[in-house]
Parts: C-alpha cells; sequence; structure tokens
C-alpha cells in the first residue's frame, strides 16, 4: 500500500506529526486521501477522454467562485432607474465598467457556462462509447443525470439574469411552456413566475434558485457522484473491471494509485484548459454570439419581441425536438406533445443502464449495428443543436422531426439492436492497443 506524510510525520514524534494525529482522531483526513487519491486504484489505460471528469470538478468551481464575486454587485430589480434601464441589466453593465475587473469576473463566468456544457457533453460521451452506464455503474450514471438536469436548470434561471432582451424573451417562452401541461399547467406557469407575466418576482426568484437551491443540489449531486463512482471503481476503454485481478496484497494487477499518476496528468490537462480558456475570455467572450447574443446587450423590453428567439447552444438541441412537434394528439395540443419530446429527450438518457443488452461495454469490441446507431445518433444531435439556432422553415421542421426520430430511435430501439450485433471477447486484462 500507498505509504502516506501523515504515517511519516506520526511516527517520529515531531510537533506536525502530533498535530496531524490529534486532528485525524476527529476528522476522517487520512482515510479519505487513502480512499479518493493514494491508495484509489485506477485503470492503467486511462486515454484523454477520461480527463473531462476532473475538467468539470475545475469548471464548477470557477462558476463558484466567480459567481460569488458577481453576487457582490448585481441587483436583482426588474424596476426602471432614472436612466429608464431595469435596474439589474444596470448592475451588469455597472459590473461590467466600473467594478475592477468586474469585466473578466463575468466573462469568465458567462463563458464558464458554456465551458461546463462542452466538458459535460465530452464527459457523457465517454461514458456512451466505453459503456461506463453498465454494472455496476448504474448509480453513479443515474446520479450524472440528474447533474446534467441540475445544470440545464441552473443555465436557464443564469440566463435571466442580466435582464437583456433574449434573456427577457427566452423565459417568456420557456415558462409558457409549462401552461401546455393540461389541469395544473396555469396554475404551475403562474408558480414559476410568480406573477401572470415574466417581472420582478420572477426574476427574485430564478436568482433565488440559481445562487442558492439549485448550486446546493448540484454540489450534493457531484458529492454522490464521485463517492458512487470511488466506491465501484472506474471503467476504461476495455470495459473489463480491474478489481476482478489482484494481487496477493489485494491491488489490482491493471490499477495504480490515482495519486500521484493521474493527478499529475490532471495538471497538464487542466493548464491546457487553462490557456485555451483564457484565449476565448480574452478574445472572444462572447463567442461569435453564441456564448453571449447581441440581443442580450439590449436591456429587456416587454413591448419588443426580437425577431427571432432562440435559446443558448446548449439548449438547442431539445429546443429543435420541441419545434419538431406539430400535430395534436389525443386531444392535446402539439406543444404540450413537443414539451413531452423536449423533456423525454433529456430523462431518457438516464435509462441506458437497462436499455443496453450487449454481452461487451466498450465500443472497442462492439459490432458495426452500434457502431451506426452511435454514429447516426451523434449526426442528429449535432443536427438539432445548429437547427434549434436557426429562424423555423419548413425544411428546418422536416430536419427537426427527422433528427427528433433518430435520435429516440437510438435509446428505444437499443434493446434491440444490442441484441443482435456481433461483438469480439473482451480481454482478461487491459490492454493499449
Amino acid at each position: 500500500m500507498a505509504n502516506t506524510n501523515y504515517e511519516k510525520y506520526k511516527s517520529d514524534g515531531s510537533v506536525q506529526g502530533n498535530v496531524l494525529e490529534w486532528f485525524d482522531a476527529r476528522f476522517p483526513a487520512t482515510s479519505m486521501w487513502r480512499a479518493h487519491l493514494s491508495e484509489y486504484y485506477a485503470p492503467k489505460n486511462f486515454n484523454f477522454l477520461y480527463f473531462f471528469g476532473s475538467l468539470a470538478i475545475l469548471v464548477l468551481v470557477i462558476q463558484v467562485v466567480t459567481g460569488i464575486f458577481l453576487v457582490m454587485h448585481y441587483k436583482p430589480d426588474a424596476s426602471l432607474n432614472a436612466s429608464g434601464i431595469p435596474v439589474a441589466f444596470a448592475s451588469v453593465e455597472y459590473i461590467m465598467r466600473d467594478v475592477p475587473w468586474g469585466w473578466l469576473i463575468r466573462y469568465m463566468h458567462s463563458t464558464g457556462a458554456s465551458a461546463f456544457f462542452i466538458v459535460v457533453y465530452m464527459h457523457m460521451y465517454r461514458g456512451l462509447i466505453y459503456g461506463s452506464y453498465r454494472q455496476p455503474r448504474e448509480l453513479i450514471w443515474i446520479f450524472g443525470s440528474l447533474i446534467f438536469l441540475c445544470l440545464m436548470a441552473e443555465a436557464f434561471m443564469g440566463y435571466l439574469l442580466p435582464w437583456g432582451q433574449m434573456s427577457y424573451w427566452g423565459a417568456q417562452v420557456i415558462v409558457n411552456l409549462f401552461s401546455a401541461i393540461p389541469l395544473v399547467g396555469e396554475p404551475l406557469s403562474i408558480w414559476v413566475r410568480g406573477d401572470f407575466v415574466i417581472g420582478d418576482a420572477t426574476l427574485n426568484r430564478f436568482f433565488s434558485f440559481h445562487v442558492i437551491a439549485v448550486p446546493l443540489v448540484l454540489i450534493g449531486l457531484v458529492a454522490a457522484h464521485i463517492l458512487a463512482l470511488h466506491e465501484v471503481g472506474s471503467n476504461n476503454p476495455d470495459g473489463i473491471e480491474i478489481k476482478k485481478k489482484k494481487d496477493a496484497n489485494g491491488i489490482p494487477l491493471d490499477g495504480i494509485p490515482f495519486h500521484p499518476y493521474y493527478t499529475v496528468k490532471d495538471i497538464a490537462v487542466v493548464v491546457g484548459f487553462l490557456i485555451v480558456f483564457s484565449i476565448i475570455v480574452f478574445f472572444a467572450p462572447e463567442g461569435g454570439g453564441y456564448f453571449l447574443e447581441y440581443n442580450n446587450f439590449i436591456p429587456a423590453d416587454p413591448l419588443k419581441t426580437p425577431p427571432h428567439i432562440a435559446p443558448v447552444w446548449y439548449f438547442t438541441p431539445y429546443y429543435s425536438m420541441l419545434r419538431a412537434m406539430v400535430w395534436p394528439l389525443l386531444g392535446l395540443d402539439a406543444k404540450f406533445w413537443g414539451v413531452v419530446l423536449m423533456g423525454a429527450g433529456v430523462l431518457v438518457i438516464a435509462f441506458l443502464p437497462w436499455l443496453d443488452k450487449s454481452p461487451v461495454k466498450s465500443i472497442r469490441y462492439r459490432g458495426p449495428i452500434y457502431k451506426g446507431f452511435l454514429a447516426a445518433f451523434l449526426v442528429s444531435f449535432f443536427m438539432l443543436g445548429y437547427l434549434g439556432a436557426q429562424p423555423p422553415s419548413p425544411a428546418s421542421e422536416v430536419l427537426s422531426q427527422i433528427g427528433t426520430l433518430v435520435y429516440f430511435a437510438f435509446f428505444l430501439a437499443m434493446p434491440w439492436y444490442t441484441k443482435i450485433d456481433k461483438y469480439k471477447p473482451e480481454p482478461e486484462r487491459v490492454t493499449f492497443k
């Protein structure tokens, strides 16, 4: 087993050793260090896709820290100031123009939101291709799906806070979708808004959820996600369980301690990520209009609707599903079924552990049918994302319907095509080919 500095200090009777011994008797510092770093054995064949989990934690920290500093100066007030500008919008302008380094904090937060979804989407993609949702990691995947859902809620509520044109009208469109739910829709939409229209009450409750409620849930889910992962162990590109083959000391033959081997690699990846992140923050914080839209630099005006209302890029695939449904069914209007499709598109991801019937986990040993369905799924996801950012048209409507069909086919047909697909047997030990 890996030795720890704590044991070294404790054995020599030094002051530092005595302090650590006193602290460890009252808090499980040493056991946590061992369980999650120095004696947590990870597969030795991780590739670059396995670094996105660590990057997700880094971006979460960036968002929390920058959010704390933004809250010091932001005012969730929809009333107009003496210049006729909403106070919330003016407070963002104040942060950008008058607060020392406020522009940097704001751009780090807004760019961090997009970076968060890029990292999380890559993290989920890795899970798809290597079967990280399969037994015994079902609970890890469920926690991850809930994290994704919380991220979407957090991003949506935070998007309203600048109180720009796209913030206001985007919230107007999304909140009105709740009214499509039979019986409870109208009261529910009023409760979400806090009023009969998007206004000061909406801004204040979204601010409360964005700053306090959702982050607490999100951090709790992230902790549960990591604890569940370290309980069963990490998956790897071969999809085999390294805990099945251990030496006489109980150490996995194909495992290495997470610290220092992967912590050092994580640091290198973090440096690379921060270089790219800094380039975007300093030279292209709007991301060509995808991270921050032009209309959101205009104060919210309830009397002037933008010519085209679209959500931020990371919501556009699901927004396309919403718009793809144009037919009323079972006496319910198309808007209701669009909401159902959009919600199902997010929730169906959590059911992957029970939909996949393949004898193997990793795409390395799966057959051509799964690879074909996965490729079609990825194409449809990118196509839906693009279409969701474009103005509606007859052609985009048809393409959105096709993309939505392919998206759901990947999940709903999975029990069938994973059973009939050819596969190669997994190796007994991890490989590096």
